[in-house]
């Protein structure tokens, strides 16, 4: 597949997609939610893939959200509300989990990650960022009901940091510190090392074994939507059916014999 407004790479089992609409703030419209779409197919089904890395061209942002002016010209814009019966999330197309994509996704975020940046925030499993991120939600600022954004962040951050987020609006942004001092960013780094760590955290995940991967990805994020003792009962099959597949896929007795093994403290 070819893309037009992100840019796409596969290497030692790990995907790259990078956001490439940086004159327009990275942010998204009615092409790239399609192209979002497709390329979460296929990271899905191509098994050479075991995790992605998502990223943003540089500039001033990591995505500002809906691209509000590229309606402009005749375009679909990427929310349309003519028609309030068929109007959709466009979540529903960028996030790899909406569109049931159960490899691991590791978030490098510089510079301003606003509103609908969050539909990517809210279904990665890692998020690092750069010492010049920050992160805010504009929708109220303009008179515009924020919803859907904040309600996934509320399994990221405490319900207190979402609110103060979405009424604050343009008038507060969270710095990089203070979203990892909540738990939103597990790892600060400097600007030009963003890059380098998130592929560098990528291939250690990548070289375990990928029916492990994927299936504790999929367990874990389908739990979210079940009370505890039916996502413990429902949990119980994936290492029914995983492990079965996942153990021959790693030489356990060469790794538990390994008595040098590295390992970094966080």
């Amino acid at each position: 597949m070819s893309y037009e407004t992100i840019m796409f790479d596969v290497a030692d089992h790990v995907a790259t997609i990078t956001i490439n609409r940086p004159d327009a703030m990275n942010s998204f419209n009615r092409q790239m939610m399609d192209e979002f779409e497709q390329v979460w197919h296929e990271i899905s089904w191509n098994d050479d893939i075991h995790v992605s890395v998502l990223r943003a061209a540089p500039g001033r942002a990591f995505c500002t959200g809906v691209d509000v002016k590229g309606a402009v010209g005749g375009s679909r814009p990427a929310v349309d509300l003519d028609n309030v019966w068929h109007c959709f999330d466009p979540g529903d197309q960028l996030g790899p989990k909406s569109q049931k994509c159960w490899k691991p996704m590791i978030a490098a975020v510089h510079g301003m990650a606003a509103g609908g940046a969050f539909y990517w925030l809210n279904e990665a499993d890692i998020i690092i960022a750069s010492e010049d991120a920050t992160f805010f939600d504009p929708h109220v600022t303009y008179g515009m009901t924020s919803a859907l954004e904040p309600i996934g962040m509320t399994y990221k951050m405490p319900l207190a940091d979402v609110l103060r987020m979405v009424l604050l609006g343009n008038d507060e942004r969270m710095s990089a510190q203070y979203a990892k001092s909540i738990g939103l960013v597990s790892e600060v780094v400097p600007l030009d090392n963003l890059w380098a760590r998130a592929h560098e955290l990528a291939l250690q995940i990548a070289a375990k074994p990928p029916a492990a991967i994927q299936g504790s990805i999929k367990a874990i994020w389908s739990s979210l939507d079940m009370p505890r003792s039916v996502a413990l009962a429902n949990g119980l099959k994936y290492p029914q059916i995983g492990n079965p597949v996942g153990v021959p896929q790693v030489d356990r007795e060469a790794l538990m014999a390994d008595k040098a093994k590295k390992f970094t403290l966080r």
